[in-house]
């Protein structure tokens, strides 16, 4: 007979205490202890809670072989450039981001789109004819992918044994539970359980495992943190839902790069890749220059492309002028206006300003300072600033003007888009000059010298 008690774990790390405690032991967070009740059997060991098989013996380095991981190539060549090159085998991939974001339908219509290959996707939030209504409207209907709907792991393990699918898609982790824990789905020591065994599972029979988490009001995968350190791969897929597109970037990736991000547009059928995100995000065709515009070159990673940068200014109608901001951080916004001010001479104060990165991105690149201030002054003076012009460079406190990172990069996207003008950096491009591009290439030191070539 079972033995009930309760315990306190963490949600941070999944520290487990047998008392209440405000700071978490194991990470330091404060607050984070929650209750939970566990069972102990009498009389019976506890489960065996090893991740990978416990007969493994110690080799010498020198004599393990090293193989290239053999890799299943996805339908989406964006997910495959985020991955490193495909899905390892035996590899444990997280995917994270907010309900509605498109997680579901972005694994879906991957999956619907292999052949060859038998592929098991549990669903522990849909039901079967939900997830075939919307196999339905992406238009992709495939004989090689199982719908399972279930919840408790013993039967999804019962299952996967009869299917032996050559991937496994289970979605999400945090509806799964065990029946050995006697807490509620998606406790801590549930989300912990059930990603271990899926790890055993994963590692033990070379089947590559992709799991679907929820995130928290804060941004980050809910459950405990241990869930990250477990497996392999953790993918965020992020975007704001009142416009098209979506970000696919990973936190963490043993087999692959971090540095590299997958664009998609939300779409009637489901998500298309956005091959040059560059010629998307900037406004097309317009029939009049307009002032308090100017184009910045952002690096999302490894990958650069071109970004509108919308400021409005205008006198305060209140006593206290505003300061809104839309997809830029609002901090560094105050601290141009602080340099502008006095660097600059630009009297500023009393004056309210709206900054909006066209497209709904969020870009945290500081070499985007150029464009912004360009921008507040171009709008300033009302002033439209010289058309075909582009520019990156991250501004300091004293006025000058930094360099940015993988400048060349920058300057030869803005070239294969057709811009005549770039304005970087003194100094920045170390070796490479004029001679290897074919765009007009401007260096600037300070923040007045980057305004007289622009309203000179």
């Amino acid at each position: 007979m079972a033995k009930t008690k309760t315990a306190y774990f963490c949600n941070s790390c999944g520290y487990e205490s047998p008392k209440w405690v405000g700071r978490c032991p194991g990470c330091g967070e404060w607050n984070t202890m929650v209750e939970e009740t566990v069972s102990v059997a009498k009389g019976s060991s506890k489960s065996k809670r090893g991740l990978l098989d416990s007969d493994a013996r110690p080799l010498a380095l020198s004599a393990i072989e090293a193989l290239e991981e053999p890799r299943v190539h996805m339908p989406s060549e964006e997910l495959n450039r985020v991955l490193g090159g495909g899905l390892v085998a035996g590899s444990l991939t997280l995917l994270g981001g907010e309900p509605g974001i498109g997680k579901s339908t972005l694994l879906l219509q991957n999956i619907l789109s292999i052949r060859g290959k038998k592929i098991l996707y549990i669903s522990g939030e849909e039901s079967a004819t939900q997830l075939k209504l919307r196999a339905d409207r992406i238009g992709k209907v495939a004989d090689n992918t199982f719908i399972l709907c279930e919840t408790d792991l013993d039967r999804i393990f019962a299952q996967i044994k009869n299917v032996a699918p050559a991937m496994l898609v289970v979605d999400s982790i945090q509806t799964i539970y065990s029946p050995d824990i006697e807490s509620a789905p998606g406790s801590v020591s549930q989300v912990r359980e059930c990603a271990a065994r899926l790890l055993r599972y994963a590692k033990q029979s070379g089947v590559p495992v992709i799991l679907v988490g929820h995130i928290n009001k804060d941004g980050a995968i809910a459950g405990p943190k241990v869930l990250e350190h477990i497996v392999d791969t953790v993918l965020q897929f992020e975007g704001d839902r009142q416009y098209l597109y979506r970000l696919l970037r990973a936190i963490k990736n043993r087999f692959g790069s971090t540095s590299e991000i997958g664009i998609y547009e939300m779409a009637d059928r489901g998500l298309r890749e956005v091959k040059n995100p560059s010629e998307m995000l900037l406004s097309q065709n317009r029939e009049e220059e307009m002032s308090g515009i100017a184009i910045g070159v952002t690096m999302e990673g490894v990958r650069p492309f071109l970004v509108e940068v919308q400021a409005l200014v205008s006198s305060a109608a209140y006593g206290t002028p505003q300061r809104s901001v839309t997809g830029f951080d609002q901090r560094r916004l105050n601290m141009l206006l602080a340099v502008l001010e006095k660097r600059a001479r630009f009297k500023l104060a009393q004056k309210d300003v709206f900054l909006n990165i066209a497209g709904g991105l969020k870009v945290a690149d500081p070499a985007l300072d150029m464009a912004v201030v360009a921008a507040i002054m171009s709008s300033n003076f009302d002033v439209t600033l010289p058309p075909r012009v582009v520019m990156a460079g991250e501004v300091g406190l004293s006025g000058e003007i930094r360099t940015a990172a993988r400048i060349d990069r920058r300057v030869a996207e803005a070239q294969k888009l057709g811009f005549e003008t770039i304005f970087i950096p003194k100094g920045n491009l170390k070796g490479a000059g004029q001679s290897d591009f074919d765009i007009r290439i401007v260096e600037v030191s300070k923040v007045d010298e980057l305004f007289r070539h622009l309203f000179a």
